[in-house]
């Protein structure tokens, strides 16, 4: 009987986890970026056993993504319950290179954790990470950090608080700056324990320096003293942690009254220090101390791999996830996302033939609107991830087949296409860092195969994609590429998001050629 949290709880992409408790049941939100849908919501009932029943951002109505660039969209949602119904802030965020954040923070509700999800209330702009406070009077607060594009000031300007009244459904009163620091400060939250207000602060950027703080106060709206003991949470001073980048992080209360924190965290790859599943999601046992301030229950800063479950723990498994997906259901697994736009029977279909998943071609690869592309998180860094599909590409702009991706900017892609000498054909095509790459030499004609099968296996930094005609026999297709790069830690910029891996179809000529993908599989060890 497992009576450890195992760190990570959710691997892979899910990061800025927003963690709550209802009743038995604990549910954890996570930021999606420029994926679509938004904002997955995994639920427990043991904070061990986790499994993904939705998300909550499922319209375009509650989410337009298309044209935003890469890793803007979705930023820092946060998750609560009060009055009955479920609450979900959120920031979509359209500009996010140069001085400025073209942003808009929202709000919807729900009366079950399953929905239905209303139309987004606009709450605010000129800021981001919010969070909904429902305080013990009845009053709710709105909690953000504010951004300052002028020149020679900080970018960011301190936490703001505004009250908002349900009831009329927009913030009211005036906007007060409770909390600046020095160091860079953001994902605020505020909690009331023993008559305190106290402020939970992402510290440090989302990076190597990553940290969680504390301040508090008697009143909602300030003025807050820092906690004495700079971070409660951190890894930027310890590069022997399995667990780097340890921050951003919310509070939850067991029955029993026992208190865990929800952060992310990243794997790196060494030497190069790679995360390339991305920030996940872990959880750590905390106390508070005689003085009256949040601590790792140990004592120490430090993010552990394992952590001591709940004193009254109940094992609460769900069943296993299928490695494979035969595309015979209704409807697609929850764990697919597209990027940018809604998954719909115009470009991604199960009814136009039974038993596959047919994919339109629409946009290239490097689009910001409308991609035929579906993906999966890649969770493990040993995993294995195959198809197979029937296409005919009658021209060079038509092709479809397997990604390893992390962003526009960088990602690999074995295709099947249309070549004037070889015919229909596969190789490699790849994106590095915003350079456009097709590896010729390595491209093989594929006239008499009627399937293609697909394979890319990822061993840590190694990717070796590979091809057969029977799903038997495999070939190598091109060389041994580095899958780290498929990461936050590499290329230009700032990056937030993680590795995914899936498939696609493009028609560049906009006459929809049509892919068909018979399954989906991906089997992870690592």
């Amino acid at each position: 009987m497992p009576e450890t949290i195992h760190n990570p709880v959710l691997p892979g992409f899910f990061p800025d986890p927003s963690i709550v408790r209802v009743g038995g049941d604990y549910y954890l939100a996570n930021s999606t970026f420029e994926w679509f849908p938004g904002v997955p919501i995994h639920h427990s009932r043991d904070l061990v056993n986790w499994r993904l029943i939705g998300h909550a951002l499922t319209r375009p109505a509650q989410l337009d993504l298309r044209g935003v660039g890469d890793s803007a969209g979705v930023w820092a949602p946060s998750l609560s319950h009060h009055d009955g119904a479920f609450h979900l802030v959120y920031t979509t965020v359209r500009t996010r290179v140069g001085p400025f954040k073209d942003v808009c923070i929202f709000l919807t509700t729900a009366p079950a954790i399953d929905g239905p999800w209303s139309d987004p209330v606009s709450l605010a702009g000129g800021g981001f990470d919010p969070s909904l406070f429902h305080d013990s009077d009845g009053r709710k607060w709105l909690v953000n950090i504010e951004w300052d594009h002028r020149k020679g000031k900080p970018r960011f300007a301190g936490i703001v608080v505004q009250e908002y009244d349900p009831r009329e459904r927009r913030l009211v009163g005036p906007v007060t700056r409770v909390f600046r620091k020095q160091e860079l400060i953001e994902g605020p939250n505020l909690y009331k324990v023993n008559g305190w207000y106290y402020l939970m602060l992402a510290e440090g950027g989302t990076g190597w320096n990553h940290g969680i703080s504390m301040a508090r106060s008697r009143s909602v709206t300030g003025p807050y003293e820092p906690d004495p003991q700079p971070l409660v949470l951190t890894s930027r001073k310890n590069p022997s942690l399995a667990l780097q980048k340890a921050g951003h992080g919310e509070l939850v209360q067991t029955p029993a009254g026992e208190w865990y924190l929800a952060h992310l965290a990243s794997r790196p790859l060494y030497p190069e220090r790679r995360s390339m599943l991305g920030r996940e999601t872990c959880i750590q046992k905390v106390r508070w101390s005689d003085d009256g301030w949040l601590r790792l229950e140990d004592g120490s800063t430090d993010a552990k791999v394992d952590v001591p479950a709940p004193r009254q723990f109940e094992p609460h498994p769900w069943p296993a996830e299928p490695v494979r997906e035969e595309f015979d259901a209704a409807a697609l697994s929850p764990h697919w996302s597209s990027l940018r736009v809604p998954i719909d029977e115009s470009w991604a279909s199960l009814r136009d033939r039974p038993g596959w998943l047919r994919l339109r071609g629409r946009e290239s690869q490097h689009s910001l609107f409308d991609q035929s592309l579906l993906a999966r998180r890649l969770r493990s860094f040993v995993t294995t991830v195959q198809t197979c599909l029937e296409f005919d590409p009658q021209h060079f702009t038509q092709s479809a087949g397997l990604l390893c991706w992390y962003d526009a900017r960088t990602h690999y892609y074995l295709r099947v296409t249309h070549d004037e000498a070889l015919g229909k054909c596969i190789g490699i095509v790849l994106t590095d860092d915003g350079a456009y790459d097709e590896l010729t030499a390595s491209q093989i004609s594929i006239l008499d195969w009627p399937r293609c099968h697909l394979r890319a296996q990822i061993e840590h930094e190694r990717l070796q994609f590979s091809a057969s005609a029977d799903g038997r026999l495999w070939q190598p297709i091109g060389p041994t590429l580095d899958a780290s790069k498929l990461s936050d830690d590499y290329g230009q910029g700032l990056h937030f998001t993680g590795a995914m891996v899936g498939i696609c179809c493009q028609d560049l000529r906009g006459a929809g050629a049509a892919a068909d993908f018979d399954y989906f599989e991906m089997n992870e060890w690592a």
